[in-house]
């Protein structure tokens, strides 16, 4: 059985996320933190960990890009997560016994629609499923939690209304984090079987430099889906710049880098790996 880090409690969308990437058969290490997450993938604590980096509502959690910087961490694959929200209940407990809801701030206000039309009064907390534990744990008879399915499970709750959440097309983007042996991770012949690669860039101050490094990959059959600027902590006002790209063939890769290098470009690899395909938009 594998065991894997996850920020947040069992329950929790990441150990969802956890579950859809390995099976049901994981064992969980909850972290408080993101940090903490790429720390246990760093002592080896667990086989692997799973870190939430994007959302296509909320958009991009910057602050885990500086995590895959100074860790010694590499991506290794990627989920795609619907977020469905559950409204859950101790056992027997009806829709009209509720007086009030918990959960994280984010969860509630996914599913605002839903709760402003019946007036409870919202209590906001740190996580999803830590709210349907608690909830669990007090054994309350008037409030209710939100949360993912999962979270019902593990807690004996009752769901009284499932896919409360506003917005169908809510997904998260989890990433894999493996242990690498090597502050920067280069992909090689042998880790270079996949058609995704993550890499971050800093290009000199000159004008027209940020231009010219994306045109590095002109007529390479290359397809990027992501490009994210992020502030240089020590250098004000000046950024580097995050991307994703999707390929067929991993020379068209090596040539990218190649070009960029050779324009005086400063360049990183985050991992090398399978884009995330079974899910639908």
């Amino acid at each position: 059985m594998k065991k894997v880090a996850i920020q947040g409690y069992a329950g929790s969308f990441h150990h969802i996320a956890a579950q859809q990437y390995e099976g049901a058969a994981v064992e969980i290490l909850p972290c408080d933190t993101f940090r903490a997450v790429a720390r246990a993938v760093e002592s080896g604590e667990v086989d692997y960990g799973v870190m939430a980096i994007e959302n296509s509502i909320a958009g991009s959690i910057l602050p885990n890009y500086n995590i895959l910087q100074r860790c010694n961490v590499h991506i290794t694959g990627e989920i795609y997560l619907q977020i469905r929200q559950n409204l859950m209940v101790n056992r027997g407990v009806r829709l009209e016994d509720i007086r009030e809801v918990e959960s994280h701030q984010m969860a509630l206000l996914q599913c605002a629609d839903y709760l402003d039309a019946h007036g409870w009064r919202l209590v906001e907390s740190a996580d999803t499923a830590l709210s349907a534990a608690e909830l669990q744990r007090s054994g309350s008879r008037t409030t209710a939690a939100v949360a993912g399915a999962l979270a019902a499970e593990l807690f004996d709750l009752d769901i009284v209304a499932a896919d409360i959440h506003t917005n169908r097309n809510n997904y998260t983007r989890f990433l894999i984090l493996e242990r690498c042996d090597r502050a920067v991770f280069e992909p090689s012949a042998s880790s270079c079987a996949g058609n995704k690669a993550s890499l971050y860039f800093k290009v000199p101050d000159t004008s027209g430099s940020l231009y010219d490094t994306l045109g590095a990959m002109e007529g390479l059959d290359i397809n990027m889906t992501k490009l994210q600027s992020y502030p240089i902590a020590d250098q004000p006002f000046h950024y580097m710049f995050h991307v994703d790209m999707e390929f067929d063939n991993s020379d068209a890769l090596s040539t990218a880098l190649e070009r960029m290098r050779t324009k005086g470009v400063e360049v990183h690899i985050y991992g090398v790996y399978n884009k995330n395909t079974d899910f639908e938009l």
